[in-house]
């Protein structure tokens, strides 16, 4: 399984409160990636490792509940309206991001003509885009709202783990590597150099970590009650903007960003 796929079936044997059919439900609903239109109850078994038996009757339901929708062609399905509404209710309920949206707008109006200003909020072992704001050249980091960033590489993920409580990373970086039990040196070096960095500089940083062609650097902040913590990240393509141009001439406006977003 790779950094950005699905996470996987959540099992929680011996917990009474926990519903075993809504979470296997949600892990159809979350399969469902950004390219994809239509899937078979063939490719969510697949998906999802659940028996297709068990597909069959959860698409169904999800289906006569409006969260998915059957084509009458192929049987295949897709995402209904309701999801999307759930998504919208969710950016509701998020206070930062309408308070962010000056400072996107301001740090976009930076030097490099290439910059791409994204908020994320956490979900498992991923960062979840709420928020993206591009500059207005064709050159630009192409991801969007609902983007799934993998914690430990990505610049937002390590500047959410920087800002939450030394338990909170710990409980993250086992949940992470139960999920990805090969890459646990890698994330804990990864974790290391997010804390190290946060304490240099007010910002961590993902200088192709992530992925070679993409750098970034990227700040926590919490929202106005406390409660979350959320990633403000300023990145572009490597070849369009270098980690030097990033600390030189966008580390002040990120340190500033987050800072005003604090005493909002």
């Amino acid at each position: 399984m790779n950094e950005l796929s699905n996470e996987p079936h959540i099992s929680e044997e011996g917990d009474r409160q926990f519903v075993t059919a809504l979470a296997r439900g949600l892990d159809i609903l979350a399969c469902f990636k950004r390219n994809d239109r239509y899937l078979s109850n063939h490719e969510i078994a697949q998906r999802t490792g659940l028996a297709r038996p068990t597909v069959s009757r959860l698409t169904y339901t999800l289906m006569k509940t409006g969260f998915l929708l059957r084509s009458d062609e192929s049987g295949e399905y897709r995402l209904g309206p309701k999801v999307l509404q759930l998504g919208f209710s969710t950016l509701a309920a998020t206070d930062i991001s309408e308070r962010f949206s000056e400072q996107m707008s301001e740090l976009c109006r930076g030097p490099n003509p290439y910059i791409t200003v994204a908020l994320a909020e956490r979900s498992g072992t991923r960062a979840v885009y709420l928020a993206v704001r591009r500059s207005r050249q064709a050159v630009t980091i192409s991801i969007d709202v609902g983007a799934r960033l993998p914690l430990f590489y990505s610049g937002i993920g390590r500047a959410i783990l920087a800002g939450s409580p030394d338990e909170d990373r710990e409980t993250i970086l086992q949940k992470a590597v139960a999920e990805f039990p090969g890459q646990r040196e890698r994330m804990e070096r990864s974790l290391k150099q997010a804390v190290e960095d946060f304490d240099r500089y007010g910002y961590c940083t993902s200088f192709g970590a992530w992925k070679p062609e993409i750098n970034s650097i990227a700040a926590p902040v919490r929202s106005l009650d406390g409660t979350s913590i959320y990633g403000v990240n300023i990145g572009g393509p490597s070849f369009m903007i270098s980690p030097e141009e990033l600390h030189e001439q966008y580390g002040d406006r990120l340190r500033s960003a987050v800072s005003g977003l604090g005493k909002t």
